[in-house]
């Protein structure tokens, strides 16, 4: 008699049956995300290892956003680069961390165009906060040149799959695609991601939102209110529980497996927020509506979306759909557009 396996599928052997079920098992899709796979856990082992290894804090260097570039930053830049680097399958990248598009001279005539950003709250590391890395993948428009920013001014209805790693007390890699959302634990004694959470189902409902209230002052007069709802739990199925990391990935995942709501708002003097659309806010839109969930930046939904600009941000309202609803009846018009 045998008896169940110890270990569930693992990441590498999901994405070869998840292949094998479209008809289309050529072994790129799972080439390319073993190399993300592979600089997840180089990450994760950084991040473990960052307080003795001299590299927290911030690198002396602010980027294109006028942000501090932390260490991890820049060490998890270079990670994705180098995991990417000589696949034959990638074109090139839009990086949070760099101001134009990195092209690779192995692959001009590559499949995909990938968009991430490497480290995502890397300033939380120096106080022990769990932090992420978020990524997307799109197909290569054809006849368009790779070093063209048009490759990545898309929609994220162009995004085939994204996705996030946490690194917090376990890591843990969260793969989306148009079948369904599935997330995967580092078991770091063996060195592989098993399957642990399969076919995530955002909840309906939820009783926490998560946002950063301190910022209320300079808000709309609508988003004060909206909040102020959400705090007592006047609204119509308003959570009434704040959780608020500061970390996109931590809250927004808290947010993907319990339900409720996740905000970062526009303000009066800057309405179109702090989040970037391409490296932060589609692909974890992409994440969550796939597990049912909804996305929007108050009036218009996150992933029909068109950059203007590479780096171009937008405010965001995540969550369960019945959450983010609520939003947009409550906030109308009063969000404006790009």
């Amino acid at each position: 008699m045998t008896t169940p396996s110890r270990y569930p599928l693992t990441l590498s052997g999901h994405l070869f049956r998840r292949q094998a079920m479209k008809g289309s098992a050529t072994g790129r899709f799972s080439r390319l995300f073993a190399r993300l796979d592979r600089a997840a856990r180089i990450i994760a082992r950084e991040v473990n290892r960052a307080g003795l290894a001299g590299v927290l804090g911030a690198a002396g260097a602010t980027n294109v956003q006028g942000e501090d570039v932390q260490k991890l930053d820049q060490i998890g830049n270079q990670v994705f680069l180098d995991a990417l680097a000589n696949t034959g399958l990638v074109a090139a990248v839009a990086s949070e961390e760099m101001e134009d598009p990195y092209i690779f001279t192995d692959a001009p005539d590559g499949p995909y165009v990938m968009c991430f950003d490497p480290v995502d709250g890397s300033s939380n590391i120096d106080v022990d906060v769990t932090i992420g890395s978020i990524f997307s993948l799109l197909r290569t428009l054809p006849g368009v040149a790779p070093d063209d920013p048009a490759q990545f001014r898309r929609p994220g209805t162009d995004i085939i799959a994204a996705g996030y790693v946490v690194y917090g007390p376990s890591t843990m890699f969260v793969y989306a695609d148009d079948i369904s959302v599935d997330a995967f634990t580092l078991e770091r004694s063996i060195g592989a991601f098993f399957l642990t959470h399969p076919d995530i189902r955002i909840p309906s409902g939820g009783s926490v939102y998560s946002v950063n209230e301190a910022n209320s002052p300079r808000w709309t007069p609508p988003v004060q209110s909206l909040v102020a709802g959400l705090r007592s739990g006047a609204g119509p199925e308003a959570p009434n529980t704040a959780r608020y990391v500061g970390s996109l990935v931590a809250d927004v995942h808290r947010t993907l497996l319990k339900g409720g709501l996740y905000l970062y708002p526009g303000e009066v003097k800057k309405p179109h927020g702090k989040l970037r659309l391409l490296y932060e806010a589609a692909p974890l839109a992409y994440v969550v509506e796939r597990a049912g969930g909804r996305a929007t930046d108050g009036t218009r939904r996150i992933l029909d979306k068109v950059p203007q600009r590479l780096h171009e941000r937008t405010p965001l309202y995540i969550g369960s759909p019945d959450q983010v609803g609520a939003v947009e009846r409550e906030l109308g018009r009063e969000i404006p557009s790009v």
